[in-house]
């Protein structure tokens, strides 16, 4: 999973950097990204927090208990799921132009608010087809099969990277004021952008079918629908309050400026790929079996995974936080400033990621604990705590659009947003030791704390290498930030592990033993006698 999530986050990586230099950062991906965002609102209010959070351990325990393995179970859930997702895309297509309305809000350029819309109402169908993956996925990750749900969005990144080779290839630019629904260029980033969703949802169905399952609509009620009804109302609640967060963050750094919603939404994004290689798949693998051990009443074996994945969750987050921190600059230049007159942009997303690194952990750890709470089959206490988070939140992104200039006001929101989650998983691990009894924090925070000083001390090491390079005068941004950020890496990634193990981190010992084993596999054996 974590090798299909790197190759996942790797091409979604290329498909941001083409897509800014394509589309730079200005009203145009503004809107695209605005409206892009839209079906996944829509999906997760309808479903997506409900699948990853309860539909899961529903799931499994349908199949402990029924006689069918819980296939009936199953088709009944995909027919009211898909049937529901239907309505609901054709609902928010009907409605595109007051949904995006209330994302763009008073925006400094008059045409954000028509080309937005016209994105939406390409990019809405998505919603099914999200749906449909998510359910197809949750099915698949249920029953143990990890790799095609983890592998799906690589297709989804290279039918969006054709797509856009194909914008450039198109004469033209997308019109902005009037906007002409008709335009070639707005059609092939619209639909191609969906297309990629279809391809996404339906290349799940033949691991489906290896399975045995066979969809056939089926109707009726279980009681255990009710069950997942009485459920989904708290997760439902649970996303309406984060899109009270997303409202007035884009509605802040819209008014701020044009490139705003572009440059934060981009920060963010780079910001979760190493969650997303590593957090995702960790949180995959964990949720069945918690939810396993919390229906047989194994509480101790409930905290011993929530204890393993905050501690694996500082080990491989807490460096690339530190890292960030001092690089976020050189990062984004490298990949977005090919285009010179990108460059400022792309050293305002720099800054937006350093001041934002000191949450990647907080988030990593705040995921974890929802999903403890969903495995416990208590979707109330996630919301009361995205409740807390955002009520936090909220006050302090307003604050940042009154106080900052506007070229600052983005890096205001993302800081803000990563400080709420350091909030937010502080009182996560208090409601969990009320929950659950004794926790081992201290032990957990003594990980921190060791991997936490290994990461400084090697990033530091690297800066001072990086400073002390002779780099050329007059080379390329791009060039001058990729040639610091290797060799920041080759120094930095050794300089943590040995921090690390000198602290005796004890999570590093198996990458260590797996090091030696390949170098002593890779280095030739001397024939006896010579």
């Amino acid at each position: 999973m974590a090798v299909a999530s790197l190759v996942s986050r790797v091409t979604g990586f290329l498909r941001q950097i083409v897509l800014v230099g394509v589309l730079g950062l200005g009203l145009v991906n503004s809107s695209y990204t605005i409206a892009n965002t839209l079906p996944n609102i829509i999906f997760e209010l309808l479903i997506g927090g409900v699948l990853s959070s309860v539909l899961i351990p529903l799931l499994v325990r349908a199949q402990t208990e029924d006689p069918d393995g819980g296939e009936t179970y199953t088709r009944r859930l995909l027919t009211l799921a898909g049937t529901a997702l239907l309505l609901a895309t054709l609902a928010a297509m009907a409605a595109a132009p007051l949904i995006t309305s209330v994302y763009v809000g008073s925006a400094s350029d008059a045409a954000a608010a028509p080309l937005t819309t016209a994105f939406a109402y390409l990019l809405l169908p998505q919603i099914f087809f999200y749906g449909l993956g998510a359910l197809l996925g949750a099915i698949l990750n249920s029953r143990g099969v990890f790799g095609p749900f983890a592998w799906a969005p690589v297709l989804n990144n290279v039918v969006v990277l054709v797509v856009l080779g194909v914008f450039v290839l198109l004469p033209g630019e997308i019109s902005v004021d009037p906007v002409r629904m008709g335009e070639p260029k707005l059609l092939v980033l619209g639909i191609g952008t969906t297309l990629g969703i279809v391809v996404q949802a339906v290349v799940l169905v033949p691991a489906i079918r290896r399975l045995g399952f066979r969809f056939r609509p089926t109707w009726g009620w279980d009681r255990r629908l009710t069950e997942t009804g009485g459920l989904a109302l708290w997760v439902i609640g649970y996303v309406l309050i984060g899109q009270a967060g997303l409202i007035v963050t884009t509605n802040v750094a819209i008014a701020a400026s044009a490139g705003g919603p572009a440059t934060y939404t981009n920060a963010w994004l780079l910001l979760q790929v190493p969650y997303g290689i590593l957090g995702v798949s960790m949180l995959t693998a964990l949720m069945p079996r918690m939810s396993r051990a919390a229906a047989e009443g194994r509480t101790e074996d409930v905290v011993a995974d929530l204890a393993l994945g905050s501690r694996l969750s500082a080990v491989f987050l807490l460096p690339i936080s530190a890292l960030i921190t001092v690089f976020g600059t050189p990062i984004a230049l490298a990949l977005f400033a090919w285009d010179a007159d990108n460059v400022p942009g792309a050293q305002v997303l720099g800054s937006a990621l350093a001041v934002s690194a000191f949450g990647l952990l907080p988030y990593a750890i705040t995921m974890l604990q929802l999903r403890v709470f969903y495995a416990l089959a208590d979707s109330r206490t996630p919301t009361l705590v995205q409740l807390f988070t955002v009520g936090v939140k909220i006050p302090m992104l307003l604050l940042a659009g009154a106080l900052l200039p506007p070229e600052q006001v983005v890096l205001g929101l993302s800081a803000a947003n990563s400080l709420s989650f350091v909030f937010g998983a502080v009182l996560g691990q208090v409601l969990l030791r009320r929950r659950l009894g004794r926790l081992p924090t201290l032990e957990v925070l003594g990980t921190m704390a060791s991997v936490t000083v290994a990461s400084l001390l090697g990033t530091l090491v690297a800066l001072g290498v990086v400073t002390l390079l002779p780099l050329p005068d007059g080379w390329p941004a791009p060039a001058t930030a990729w040639t610091s950020l290797v060799v920041a890496l080759v120094v930095a990634g050794p300089a943590i592990l040995a921090a690390m193990r000198l602290l005796k981190v004890r999570e590093v010992d198996t990458v260590v033993d797996r090091i030696s084993r390949l170098a002593t596999r890779a280095t030739p054996r001397r024939r006896s006698g010579s």
